[in-house]
Order: C-alpha cells, then sequence, then structure tokens
C-alpha cells in the first residue's frame, strides 16, 4: 500500500463525543496498521462556537485513550499550521485561483434573499442555488459593492456531471451534480465553508484516505468536484456508518453519556473504552471481544468495517469495564479509586504509606462488583459506616436465625483473644466456629456477612474482616449481638 497518511479533524464545538473517538480510533488504527502518519488538526472555522477549551478538551481526550498523534496541533509537523484560522491566507490565494479560472465566482445575495429563495424552492422539493450571480459582469459586481455588499465566493458546478465516489464502506455512490447546486466556499467574512477548507488542507497535507462519519458522505461530491478542478489527485474515502441507541434512533443523551470526559469521570478505563468503541462497526472476525489496543493495530482493516449502523450498548460497555476493572493491577486500581473515596469524604489524601495500603486492599475486595469505578462508593460504604444498617429482608432473617448470637458470640471470642487478622486466621476462625457449635457453614457465614456488612452478599468475608480489622470487626459483632 502506498504511503499512508490520515487525519482526525475535529471542530472545537464542544467535547469530544463517542462518534468523534470511533472516527479519530478508526484512523489511528489504519495508519499503525500500514506504518502510516495519524494527524490531528482543528478545524476551528466556526468563529462563534470554537474554543481552545474545546480544543483542549478533545486533545486530552485522545491523549486518555492512548491515541497519539505524529503530526499536528501541540506536536508540530511539515505540513503546518494545524489549525484552520492560521491558515486564512492560504484559502483566500486558492479562491482567487478559482476565481481566476472561472471555476467559481462572487455572490452578492444576501441572507433575506437566499432565505427566501430558500423558501420557494422547498415548496418546489428542491434544496439548491439557483444561481442568480452566476453571471454577474463587472459593471453588475461594481454596483453591488457601491451598494455596500460584500461578496461571498461560490464554486461553478458544471450541471451536467455525475459524480461517483468509490467508498471503501460503503462501495460504488453517484450524486447528479444538478442537484447539488453552486455551493459557496469563502464567506464574505473571508472565512472558508467546510467543504473548500477541507479539501485544501487535505492536499496540502498530503492525506491518503479520508477515513469519517457516514453523515459526511453527501458533502463527498463536492470535496471531489474541487480536487478535480484543482488537478489534484483524490483521496480515497471510506465512511462509518452511524452510531445508533438500542432502541434505533440516533445515539443521543437519552442512550448515556455522549463524551469521553463523561466516562472518564464515572470511572472507565480507557482499554475499556477502546475496546468498545473498536467493536462500534468494525468486525475482528472472530468471535473474541476482548483486544486489546495492541492487537487492534495488528487486525484492523477497512475491508471488517460494516455498512450497517452500529448500536451502542451500554451493558456491553459495562460488561467490557468490568473485565478490564478485574484485570487491573490492587495499585492502579487504588489509585484510580482514591478521588470517588475522597469526593464522598471517606478519606482525604495524601494517604500513609499505611492508609494506602488498606485502600488497595479494599478496593481490591470488591473489584469484581465494579461496571464503573464511581460505583466503589457503594460498595465499600460498611467500610465506613459508623452504624450498619441492615439491608433487604433476607439480612434481617439470616439475623434471627436461632444460633445466630451463639455464632457471633464465639466469633467475638476469637477475634478478641488473637492479634491482628490476616485471611488465613479469620479462614480458620469462622471454621473453628462452625465446628465447635456443631453448625454447617452457612449458618456461621452468612450472619456473621450481615452483622459486619449488613448484607448477605458481598466480598469474600475472610477479606472483609482483614480490611476493617481486629477493633471494628470485635466493635460490629458486639453492635449485632447487642441489637438481637
Amino acid at each position: 500500500m502506498p504511503s499512508v497518511r490520515v487525519r482526525f479533524a475535529p471542530s472545537p464545538t464542544g467535547p469530544l463525543h463517542i462518534g468523534g473517538a470511533r472516527s479519530a480510533l478508526f484512523n489511528w488504527l489504519f495508519a499503525r496498521r500500514y506504518g502510516g502518519t495519524f494527524i490531528v488538526r482543528i478545524e476551528d472555522t466556526d468563529l462563534e462556537r470554537s474554543s481552545r477549551r474545546s480544543e483542549e478538551n478533545i486533545l486530552a481526550a485522545l491523549n486518555w485513550l492512548g491515541l497519539d498523534w505524529d503530526e499536528g496541533v501541540q506536536v508540530g509537523g511539515a505540513y503546518g499550521p494545524y489549525r484552520q484560522t492560521e491558515r486564512l491566507g492560504l484559502y483566500r490565494r486558492y479562491a482567487d485561483i478559482l476565481l481566476q479560472k472561472g471555476y467559481a465566482y462572487r455572490c452578492y445575495c444576501t441572507g433575506e434573499e437566499l432565505a427566501a429563495e430558500r423558501e420557494a424552492l422547498l415548496e418546489k422539493g428542491e434544496v439548491r442555488y439557483t444561481g442568480r450571480c452566476r453571471n454577474l459582469t463587472a459593471q453588475d459586481c461594481a454596483r453591488l459593492e457601491a451598494e455596500g455588499r460584500k461578496p461571498a465566493i461560490r464554486f461553478r458546478v458544471p450541471e451536467d456531471n455525475v459524480i461517483t465516489v468509490n467508498d471503501l464502506v460503503r462501495g460504488k455512490v453517484s450524486f447528479e451534480c444538478a442537484g447539488i447546486g453552486d455551493f459557496i466556499i469563502m464567506k464574505s467574512d473571508g472565512i472558508p465553508t467546510y467543504n473548500f477548507a477541507v479539501v485544501v488542507d487535505d492536499h496540502t497535507m498530503e492525506i491518503s484516505h479520508v477515513i469519517r462519519a457516514e453523515e459526511h458522505l453527501s458533502n463527498t461530491p463536492r470535496q471531489i468536484l474541487l480536487f478535480k478542478v484543482f488537478g489534484w489527485k483524490v483521496p480515497e474515502f471510506a465512511h462509518v456508518s452511524l452510531i445508533l441507541g438500542k432502541d434505533r434512533a440516533k445515539m443521543s443523551k437519552r442512550h448515556g453519556a455522549t463524551a469521553i470526559e463523561q466516562y472518564r469521570e464515572k470511572g472507565y478505563l480507557p482499554e475499556a473504552l477502546v475496546n468498545f468503541l473498536a467493536l462500534l462497526g468494525w468486525s475482528p472476525g472472530v468471535e473474541e471481544e476482548i483486544i486489546s489496543l495492541e492487537e487492534l493495530q495488528r487486525q484492523f482493516s477497512l475491508e471488517r468495517v460494516a455498512k450497517s449502523p452500529a448500536v451502542f450498548d451500554l451493558d456491553k460497555l459495562n460488561w467490557l469495564n468490568g473485565y478490564y476493572i478485574r484485570q487491573a493491577s490492587p495499585d492502579r486500581l487504588a489509585s484510580l479509586a482514591l478521588p470517588y473515596l475522597e469526593k464522598a469524604g471517606y478519606l482525604s489524601t495524601p494517604l500513609t504509606p499505611e492508609k494506602y495500603e488498606a485502600v488497595k486492599a479494599m478496593t481490591d475486595s470488591v473489584r469484581n462488583y465494579l461496571s464503573c469505578l464511581a460505583e466503589v462508593t457503594e460498595h465499600v460504604k460498611f467500610y465506613f459506616a459508623d452504624q450498619i444498617e441492615i439491608e433487604g429482608a433476607e439480612a434481617g432473617e439470616v439475623l434471627s436465625w436461632p444460633e445466630v448470637p451463639a455464632v457471633l458470640s464465639a466469633l467475638k471470642e476469637k477475634v478478641a483473644g488473637g492479634g491482628e487478622i490476616t485471611e488465613t486466621g479469620a479462614k480458620k476462625a469462622l471454621k473453628e466456629v462452625g465446628k465447635d457449635l456443631g453448625v454447617k457453614g452457612k449458618k456461621v457465614f452468612m450472619p456473621v456477612r450481615a452483622a459486619l456488612t449488613g448484607s448477605v452478599h458481598g466480598p469474600d468475608l475472610n477479606r472483609v474482616m482483614v480490611v476493617m480489622g481486629r477493633e471494628k470487626v470485635i466493635k460490629r459483632l458486639a453492635e449485632a449481638i447487642k441489637n438481637i
């Protein structure tokens, strides 16, 4: 394959969303698979809505996902600058070339005139510019400018042409030029429109493949027309399907969080989100769904990108994230959980080494119950509670068993008579209580768990006792005996 140069070119009008992140990932994977170059440039010509804050959010999200770039904003490169607002002179120069060669013309229509024309055309079922300024003379232009009108520049679309896009995902897609209409390439304020700026950028940055969302497919014939009149090589196009919710409607806030930062704040791991995004519209060709970023680089190809829409399944994302949480090292898990524990008021940082080890053991004990790290506060709350609240009828029923007072008293005495609790020691003590009282395991473990945690379900009881420590275990057993 010839040299691969791909780009992710977001508009900094808000945070990085799921769809944009998937486009960035597919471009990154394609570049890495074929030893190419991944470029990040910023399309910030929407001056009212663009902001550096949004740009920083997008770049931070890409870094968090592990999608580093070879050229672009922050890293530089030979084809910069990489923000469109820093390339305005370039767009003006190419627009002038089109004017000189007759491929473009000045349009003096006001917003009101265009709105009226659009309304009239809509009644006929048409949506295009009719070309009222197409054949203005120099005298006409001078007169209109004397009236104070500032012209936009429109591209002169050949009406009898058919543009065919050989899309690497969707196959051949054809567009009638007659239905496109002459489109604006430079607005009256000197700012280029998307379809013009992106063509100039893709050419001057030598982009080989344009991998983007399906919603841009209708822009492609306009861009191909521009490439061709300049005599430039047209890049390969690949339009990736839409992302839908489970109800088959377009992905929106009601289907779950849409911004990458929201998933980060909830405690989703970047490797889980990358794994999930990769499977939104792409198949590895095997049933395996746990795929690392390194493996994705080896396997990714546009041939296995689906034409049909991808369905955003939050349950699947939670399952994947739970898997990666269970694979995380105890140190990483503890460090990731700390902000949630501190926000909940359970602790304050910095921690002493002893406290950190306790947090590590505590978070490790509940990892199997987490689908995202924000849930950790709910699962560890019993460790921090001053008094245990019995949760549900089942735990209350267990504590009403006739054997319970004797079981809890016997365990309390064993713990009080020993040293610091260890997992082996806790297991031994529980076993001895059952043996001494002639009580089967269930009749020991369930009431002890209910007394210590308020529930009959949860982490391994031996580990719970270790994390709580000797004094707290004794105190909770004594409180449970008293309440019974």
